[in-house]
């Protein structure tokens, strides 16, 4: 638990920096202010928390990457009028729940305009959504329930893992299972392999991109991962929303939209493993799903570590080096 606590501080470190830095470089360039609220409150805290050498690096990454992003986006340091003002936001948590992965918004009312930024460190993962017997990942990723015959393939298996953790009162771990991998972990993503297979058949043409949507987002946004020496943006442009010219204004970088896949090509297991299935889509989508367990006690849920193992060519990415 500590390392995932560690990672949401510094993530959450990071997001306030980000907008901190749109602030400091657009207040003297356009009319812009900040949304108070409970998410901006926790980031600042947790930004906060560090020495200030520690805040100095945050600040300095965020400074590349929203100059970067300032030369992409001209409407965010340029108005239609004295009213058009930019507001900045960090959304609370919740809304990547329902597919909206961003993390600080910046917005134009009058224009009816906004981007948003997700905000990694140090890590690219897409999701980790979890798997139990209360959880119907078809309707909750894709809009279609799973079928009678997935829930009665994995509750035997869920059940005896809420009986073990019952018994124990919470304190019996996974390594007293011997090889669970084996008999815990595939039969888990066969049912899964199975049903998202299924899922894709009986509604052809849509499985496949209500997927990417889920896992990637279902707004467009730029994902800007911080990394120790350098960081990298990502232009997820699924929905043509993004580098948007300001009538004679123009971005100096070009960003294509993606293509959403219409197809699932196969499901299959990662050579030599038993833990991870990779999902093959057609227009150059490939995603792997990691199957463990959240904790070292056993408990009736596992959880996926998802990542996206290819993209479209036309993904826009950038790397800048940090001195």
């Amino acid at each position: 638990m500590a390392k995932i606590a560690t990672q949401t501080i510094n993530g959450k470190a990071f997001e306030y920096a980000l907008l901190f830095e749109f602030y400091q470089i657009l207040k003297d360039k356009t009319k812009v202010s900040i949304i108070e609220n409970d998410p901006l409150k926790t980031a600042k805290r947790h930004f906060d928390s560090f020495k200030e050498d520690e805040q100095e690096k945050f600040r300095h990454v965020a400074n590349c990457a929203v100059t970067f992003l300032i030369d992409l986006e001209p409407r965010l340091e340029n108005s239609i009028n004295e009213n058009d003002f930019l507001q900045l936001e960090i959304v609370a948590d919740k809304e990547g729940q329902s597919g909206d992965v961003r993390d600080v918004l910046a917005i134009r009312s009058l224009q009816k305009w906004e981007i948003g930024v997700s905000a990694k460190n140090n890590h690219k993962a897409v999701k980790h959504s979890r798997l139990s017997n209360d959880i119907d990942f078809g309707l909750k990723w894709l809009g279609f329930p799973c079928s009678e015959n997935y829930f009665t393939e994995i509750k035997p298996i869920f059940d005896n893992l809420a009986k073990l953790r019952t018994a124990s009162k919470a304190t019996q771990k996974w390594d007293t299972l011997g090889d669970y991998h084996t008999s815990v972990y595939v039969p888990i993503l066969d049912a899964f392999k199975d049903e998202l297979i299924r899922l894709d058949k009986e509604n052809p043409g849509v499985v496949a991109e209500k997927l990417v949507e889920y896992l990637i987002g279902n707004e467009d946004f730029y994902k800007v991962i911080k990394g120790n020496n350098k960081v990298e943006i990502q232009a997820y442009n699924l929905h043509g929303s993004l580098n948007l010219a300001l009538g004679n204004i123009k971005s100096k970088h070009k960003i294509q939209k993606l293509k959403l896949p219409s197809r699932l090509i196969e499901v299959v297991y990662q050579e030599n493993s038993k833990t991870t299935l990779l999902v093959t889509l057609n227009e150059g989508w490939q995603i792997s799903f990691r199957i463990h367990n959240a904790s070292s006690r056993i408990e009736p849920s596992l959880k996926f570590d998802i990542n996206l193992v290819s993209s479209p060519q036309s993904l826009f990415v950038n790397q800048l080096l940090i001195s």
